[in-house]
């Protein structure tokens, strides 16, 4: 005698529907963490390189007594590999040059005293990138 299964062999919709719900769910919770910790690395990378090309201001500074030209020049002269980028603009070549203080009794030579980030807006604890 043949046997045949009754039994279903697949899913219900119903049972589709609770899974695409808790999928749903759980997706809602993990997204907007996920960008804010995009958004928070950026900034943590942002103040790293303007605090490399800081320093890597100063260190020309103190082995020449001149400040640079401009960044390309640290990248020429070996200080730095490559110019970083800035995460925010996603660009190398937004960087904000500020030029030495200008004093009667001191004359500078070079163009790059500080720099500041071209990114407009503000990072999550409210300060503006620029004033990173």
């Amino acid at each position: 005698m043949l046997h045949i299964s009754k039994s279903p062999k697949g899913f219900t919709l119903i049972e589709l529907l609770v899974v695409l719900a808790i999928i749903t769910s759980l997706m809602m919770l993990a997204v907007p963490k996920y960008f804010a910790s995009i958004e928070n690395a950026k900034e943590v990378t942002l103040k790293q390189n303007i605090k490399i090309i800081r320093e890597t201001i100063d260190k020309y500074y103190g082995d020449t007594g001149d400040y640079p030209e401009s960044l390309d020049q640290l990248v020429e002269k070996k200080y730095l590999k490559s110019l970083p980028f800035d995460p925010i603009t996603e660009k190398n070549d937004t960087w904000i040059i500020i030029t030495p203080p200008t004093s009667s009794t001191e004359k500078t030579k070079g163009k790059v005293y500080d720099i500041k980030s071209g990114a407009s807006g503000k990072s999550s604890s409210g300060i503006a990138y620029e004033k990173l």
